[in-house]
């Protein structure tokens, strides 16, 4: 069905400290199964604990820097560089500076299937 978001949905963020989380589409703000997109506003100093989701997640950095430990490798996603975790990986994401960004799940983000430690 074709549609307008003109609102995201605020969704309470896992983590050590307060982050922002904007639905815009998955299964809280528009009922997708399929793809969730979330734009991220992470503090500095903000970090998560790991998880093995069971779907694929594409980070893309608009401001500021993700680090990203994923099975083993650490890696520094800077502004405008997408970092590709798929199903199954270990991953862990930080914020040290704060940073901006989207994430994108196939299929849709749920607390049920991000395996979180």
């Amino acid at each position: 069905m074709t549609k307008l978001i003109t609102k995201p949905t605020i969704i309470k963020a896992a983590g050590n400290k307060p982050k922002l989380i904007q639905e815009f589409v998955g299964r809280v703000n528009s009922n997708d199964t399929e793809i969730s997109i979330a734009k991220m506003k992470s503090p500095h100093g903000w970090q998560e604990p790991a998880q093995t989701p069971a779907f694929n997640e594409y980070t893309f950095v608009i401001k500021g820097q993700v680090i990203v430990e994923c099975n083993g490798q650490t890696f520094q996603v800077k502004e405008n560089e997408v970092f590709v975790a798929h199903k199954g990986d270990k991953v862990r994401y930080s914020t040290p500076h704060g940073a901006e960004y989207l994430a994108i799940c196939l299929p849709a983000f749920s607390a049920e299937t991000v395996n979180r430690e």
